[in-house]
C-alpha cells in the first residue's frame, strides 16, 4: 500500500522540485511557502528565499508559516528590509525563480488576477497584481500554481495582469520583458510546461489518480501532450515528514483547495 498524501502535498513537492540549489527564489504565499522550506531541507540547501514584505533568508524558518510576515520568518533572516529593496532585486535581474498564481491562465501562460470579463465588461473585480506582474516580467523564470478547472484555463484570458508569453514566440522580447517567462504550471491534475518553439502550454506529466482525458476536459483549448507523457512522482516518506513538520495543523495542505 502506497503512502497517503493530499493533492496539496503533492503540489508542494512538485514546486520544491522546481527550485535549484543556486536559485534566488521569490517565494510568494500559500503552497510556495512550504515548497521553499522543503527544497532547502532536501536538494537545494544553498537556495536563497526572498519575500515581498522585505525579508531575505538563507535557511528555512524554524516554525510553521501562515503569512510571510510571521515572527518565525523574521527571526534568523539575513536581511529584513523594505518592499522597495526586495523589488529592486527583481529589477536588477537577481531573482532566478518566482512563484505566482492566478484566477485565470491561458495557453501562453498569461495570468489574470484583475478582472473577470475584461475591463469593459467587468463581471468580478479581483485583487489585482500585487507583486505578480513584477515577478512574471522580471524573474528569470517563474512557476504558476493553481487549481485545474476549465473556467480558469482559457484559450485567452480576459485581462493580462501578469504576462507569460503573450501571443507566442518572440512576444516577450518584442515588449522588452527581461525575464524568461513561465517554465511550469503545477495544477491539481498535472504539470504543464511550454513548447520551446511556439511557447504554448503542453501537458508534461499527470498526477497519480488523474487522467489525460480529465486534464483535456478541464482545459479551455485543444491542449497538446508531450510525446513522453509521464506520471508525476509522488511524495516520498521523508518529503511528507518535512512538509508536515512545517505545516503540522494542515493549514495549507489539508484544507480544500
Amino acid at each position: 500500500m502506497g503512502l497517503e498524501y493530499t493533492m496539496q502535498e503533492l503540489m508542494v513537492v512538485a514546486g520544491a522540485r522546481e527550485i535549484r540549489d543556486d536559485d534566488v527564489v521569490f517565494v510568494g504565499m500559500r503552497l510556495p511557502l512550504l515548497a521553499f522550506q522543503l527544497a532547502k531541507d532536501t536538494h537545494a540547501p544553498h537556495a536563497i528565499g526572498i519575500f515581498e514584505n522585505g525579508i531575505l533568508r538563507d535557511k528555512p524558518a524554524g516554525d510553521a508559516l501562515y503569512t510571510m510576515g510571521d515572527p518565525s520568518n523574521i527571526e534568523g533572516a539575513i536581511w529584513t528590509t523594505s518592499m522597495m529593496d526586495i523589488m529592486a532585486l527583481l529589477q536588477n535581474g537577481r531573482v532566478s525563480l518566482g512563484f505566482i498564481g492566478g484566477a485565470e491562465v491561458d495557453r501562453f501562460g498569461n495570468l489574470n488576477t484583475t478582472y473577470i470579463g475584461g475591463r469593459k465588461h467587468v463581471q468580478i473585480r479581483l485583487p489585482g497584481s500585487g507583486g505578480g506582474s513584477d515577478i512574471a516580467s522580471l524573474s528569470k523564470r517563474f512557476v504558476i500554481i493553481m487549481k485545474h478547472e476549465k473556467r480558469r484555463f482559457l484559450e485567452k484570458v480576459s485581462y493580462i495582469t501578469s504576462p507569460g508569453f503573450g501571443d507566442g514566440r518572440g512576444w516577450r522580447e518584442k515588449n522588452g520583458l527581461k525575464g524568461g517567462g513561465p517554465c511550469a504550471v503545477i495544477t491539481t491534475k498535472g504539470i504543464l510546461r511550454f513548447d520551446s518553439e511556439t511557447k504554448e502550454m503542453v501537458l508534461d506529466s499527470i498526477h497519480p489518480g488523474a487522467t489525460v482525458e480529465e486534464v483535456i476536459e478541464n482545459t479551455g483549448w485543444n491542449l497538446r501532450c508531450a510525446p513522453k507523457n509521464v506520471k508525476t512522482s509522488p511524495p516520498t516518506r521523508s518529503e511528507l515528514r518535512m512538509i508536515r513538520k512545517y505545516d503540522p495543523l494542515g493549514f495549507w495542505t489539508r484544507n480544500v483547495i
